[in-house]
């Protein structure tokens, strides 16, 4: 699957990373003896995913594209994609490489699929798959849920695979892992100047280009100052960012956060806990690279509102938080409000 068109950016293909990818792809069929099949999917993403990205960054928050590319590509557009073509049948299965499990449990009489941790927690990436929908979580195949990453390369290594020493890809798919993000975005965003201020003195302590190079938690890296600076708070109208010296200061702290557009795989049968005066009691990330939290969570008008059991640190409005309890990922959504 290719999603990413870089002759948006540069005008050509030759030397890019999909190239590379679409090369490994063919040597390990190879060895396999499997065909292969190139299916560009770069207008869908382009138009499901990045132009959307690109509206939340210039209007100040942060988005997280890897978990709406699983939602709208790989497991949206793919998928039709695959049911369409004539040569496969209309309901086909998608395997992926994902660290992610699945079972089945009967819910009202009805077997449906759930989301699950893999074995291997330390690559767990259920996170970015928590916005698939149950239709098509019903069709995917996780074969690595079981298996340990160690597992697999000793795999890939007594099946002479040519991807079996290959370093695991790291970073947005459009910006890659050789590039900057602010590099990259300057290129469909232009330039914002706006003060940098210090919320506790209210003292301009440096400036910068644009809301969309900071989120909330960031080293601020004003020159000059004698303590390290963090981004506290984002005030988008004005076009300021707000800074606090420290990494523990209390202003970084957040004891609940509002999420809207909440989707439950489950679309159909959220918890009945929410609607309760104590609330779901549940588990909770809001970035990938955490260790999820304990946490309460109340249905609050149109969205759903998560108090947590502590304070916790550095979140950011337009990043996804997504709900367990024990293994099973429940859904997820968009962090509108932190207070």
């Amino acid at each position: 699957m290719r999603n990413w068109d870089t002759r948006d950016e540069s005008g050509s293909d030759h030397g890019c990373e999909w190239e590379k990818d679409w090369e490994d792809v063919r040597r390990v069929c190879g060895v396999l003896d499997i065909p292969c099949k190139m299916v560009d999917l770069s207008r869908e993403y382009w138009t499901r995913v990045f132009e959307p990205s690109l509206k939340s960054w210039e209007s100040g928050i942060t988005p997280n594209p890897d978990v709406w590319c699983n939602k709208e590509v790989k497991f949206g557009a793919l998928l039709d994609r695959l049911t369409e073509d004539p040569g496969l049948s209309n309901t086909p299965w998608l395997a992926t490489g994902h660290y992610a499990d699945k079972d089945w449990k009967y819910h009202n009489g009805v077997p449906r699929p759930r989301l699950l941790r893999p074995r291997d927690v330390t690559k767990d990436q259920t996170y970015y798959l928590s916005s698939v929908p149950e239709r098509s979580l019903s069709r995917a195949i996780f074969p690595l849920g079981s298996m340990k990453k160690t597992e697999v390369r000793e795999l890939a290594v007594k099946w002479t695979l040519p991807t079996a020493a290959r370093q695991e890809s790291m970073g947005i798919c459009f910006v890659g892992e050789k590039r900057k993000f602010n590099d990259f975005i300057s290129q469909y965003i232009p330039p914002k100047p706006g003060p940098i201020i210090d919320l506790e003195t209210g003292l301009q302590v440096g400036e910068h280009a644009g809301p969309w190079n900071f989120t909330i938690g960031q080293g601020a890296k004003v020159r000059g100052l004698k303590e390290k600076t963090f981004v506290v708070k984002k005030d988008i109208p004005k076009n300021i960012i707000y800074v606090v010296s420290g990494t523990d200061h209390s202003a970084l702290y957040a004891q609940s956060l509002t999420i809207r557009d909440w989707t439950w795989i489950w679309a159909d049968s959220p918890p009945i806990e929410l609607m309760r005066p104590g609330g779901l009691k549940a588990r909770i990330k809001f970035r990938h690279v955490m260790s999820d939290i304990g946490c309460s969570v109340y249905s609050d008008n149109d969205c759903i509102r998560i108090d947590f059991d502590e304070p916790q640190k550095a979140i950011a409005p337009g990043q996804v938080a997504t709900i367990y309890i024990e293994d099973w990922c429940l859904g997820c959504g968009t962090i509108v409000e932190v207070a």
